[in-house]
């Protein structure tokens, strides 16, 4: 009798030991630490040109909240998709197209987007050189078939998603195969697309317009040298989005820092002068726009 409670005791003991790691682990590395909060970001611009304000942002997001954070730039706009679709991030910086696709792969939730002049809009545009002779885009069209025309990223919003939409419904463009122009390319980016339009390696192309406002700006292209020949409607700003597991208290807390950033490199990183709270509600339009060219089904 005796061994055999002791044998139980020695189970229960084990057990107990096991339940506190399971524990420990949870929290981090057993020492009561919260776990690392990971986040992916799309390339808004070309890799790289947003690092500094990102390990600022990490800096400041691990103050604010306590815990490690690791911000991971990725080099195409999928990557971030399937980051969160497989677990790997607990947050991410997407496009509005790329946040619809997120939140119907693995039901991503968005938090946060960013203020351009105090509002949570942008715009896609049609940029050309000055030199060009057209001033708009029916202009434009009327002799497409000499033309070369940019897209950005096949996954972006303003750059890819709403132009086709556009030149779709004007019967010039169906994909990169399908279409009425001289030649159709990807340039992966909006810095991209702007630097060939602008040394006329393209005739026109699509881009965002906080980010063209913003490369000029900067002086990373030459507004002198181009002009705006279409403009979308309002499209709702990039959001933040989280993992559909992300306890209440700490989207909280994220929305809190996020809104009180006034950093200016941080906020130049995304074209922005502020952020505010979005919900999924507000990217319903990119969605019913997603469904329309067959991205993601009804």
């Amino acid at each position: 009798m005796k061994k055999l409670m002791m044998a139980v005791f020695a189970m229960l003991l084990m057990l107990g030991l096991a339940a506190c790691g399971g524990a420990d682990e949870e929290q981090g590395e057993g020492n009561g630490q919260k776990k690392e909060l990971t986040i992916g970001v799309i390339p808004a611009q070309t890799e790289g040109e947003m690092q500094g304000a990102m390990d600022k942002l990490e800096s400041l997001l691990e103050e604010k909240m306590e815990r490690e954070v690791k911000i991971d730039t990725y080099p195409d706009y999928n990557g971030v998709v399937e980051a969160m679709n497989f677990n790997k991030i607990d947050m991410a910086f997407f496009g509005p197209l790329t946040y619809v696709i997120a939140h119907e792969k693995s039901g991503a939730e968005a938090i946060i987007t960013q203020l351009v002049d105090g509002e949570p809009f942008y715009h896609s545009y049609i940029i050309t050189h000055k030199d060009n002779g057209f001033e708009t885009l029916e202009d434009f069209l009327k002799d497409s078939e000499q033309y070369d025309f940019a897209f950005g990223d096949q996954n972006s919003t303003s750059g890819s998603l709403i132009p086709s939409i556009e030149l779709g419904d004007r019967g010039v463009f169906t994909n990169e195969d399908e279409h009425k122009f001289n030649t159709v390319r990807y340039t992966g980016s909006h810095d991209a697309t702007a630097l060939a339009v602008q040394n006329k390696q393209v005739d026109a192309g699509a881009i965002d317009s906080a980010i063209y406002n913003q490369l000029i700006e900067s002086g990373k292209i030459d507004e002198q040298q181009l002009k705006v020949i279409w403009k979308s409607d309002k499209l709702f700003q990039y959001p933040w989005a989280v993992n559909k597991e992300m306890d209440d208290e700490t989207v909280e807390k994220l929305q809190e820092i996020f809104i009180d950033i006034d950093d200016k490199e941080i906020l130049d990183a995304f074209g922005a002068s502020g952020f505010t709270k979005a919900s999924n509600e507000d990217y319903e339009s990119i969605r019913q726009a997603a469904i329309k060219q067959g991205v993601i089904k009804e």
